[in-house]
């Protein structure tokens, strides 16, 4: 007699060898790091956020410190200082005259990632604006609202435009603070349209504040690609829509805020270092 077929771990099998490809030992070979091991889905998403400055993982790609993977929206080197190893925002206040945005833009690219960003608001300055520019398109917010009650789309924990905070995990200014975001980049078809939303997971100062949110078409008209752009992020933004890789952005908002540790640890072989008309493999 034979045996009947066992469908559910043949499909197991099959997932589990499909994800190898994806995240196993050729691909982050590619890139320069170590091979991570994910369950399908994808492992449960629960950082530890208890100890600051958190250690990286092994296989994270170290965007901060001393020698920032970052340039200015124009493509360049970037204006903002590194003091003691964090990058600072150079917009201290509101400067007639000047655009509000000088946002940097990260060097390596990436689809699906897991990000960790540790920041710090200034001390006398009422908004503390800034954020964390996924793909240039989804911002997790950054702002000084530790003392608010009711949290909106604007606030601390938010992602703009889509969903406010799921409760107020923000710390006062002068504080460290840290965001740890599971990304699902959107999938796209030959035309640019959406056929499969993103998602969003976010963790703040040990607080799930976004879980597994939707993500669909940008809906801020103040993103990199819309407002302040450049020839240089056309290009990044062309590419965004073909290939559903983009950068990491750190906003500039009116607000000298410091980013210190900032990682992405990529959760596919589609990441790599990016300049226009040339790409390489970490």
């Amino acid at each position: 007699m034979k045996r009947p077929i066992n469908t559910f771990s043949l499909v197991a099998t099959l997932c589990v060898g499909t994800l190898s490809l994806l995240v196993g030992p050729e691909a982050f070979a590619q890139m320069g790091a170590e091979q991570i091991t994910l369950k399908p889905p994808f492992s449960k998403f629960s950082p530890n956020q208890s100890k600051l400055p958190a250690k990286p993982p092994a296989g994270a790609v170290m965007l901060s410190g001393e020698k920032p993977r970052f340039v200015s929206m124009k493509g360049d080197q970037i204006d903002w200082p590194v003091e003691d190893g964090a990058l600072v925002s150079t917009r201290g206040e509101a400067q007639p005259g000047k655009p509000r945005s000088n946002h940097i833009a990260s060097t390596y690219h990436f689809r699906d990632a897991d990000i960790h960003a540790e920041f710090k608001l200034p001390k006398g300055n009422k908004e503390g604006n800034s954020g964390l520019y996924l793909h240039g398109n989804y911002e997790l917010q950054i702002r000084n609202t530790h003392d608010k009650k009711k949290m909106t789309q604007d606030d601390m924990g938010a992602v703009y435009g889509f969903n406010p905070p799921k409760e107020n995990a923000a710390l006062p200014p002068g504080e460290w603070q840290v965001y740890d975001i599971r990304y699902r980049a959107p999938r796209r078809d030959k035309d640019g349209k959406i056929t499969k939303k993103g998602s969003i997971t976010a963790w703040l100062n040990g607080k799930k504040v976004q879980d597994n949110l939707p993500i669909d078409e940008p809906r801020s008209k103040f993103h990199p690609y819309r407002y302040g752009t450049s020839p240089y992020l056309e290009k990044v933004a062309k590419k965004q829509r073909e290939t559903s890789t983009g950068p990491l952005f750190l906003q500039d908002h009116d607000a000298a805020v410091r980013f210190r540790n900032v990682w992405v640890m990529p959760l596919d072989d589609k990441a790599g270092f990016y300049e226009p008309g040339k790409e390489q493999k970490s």
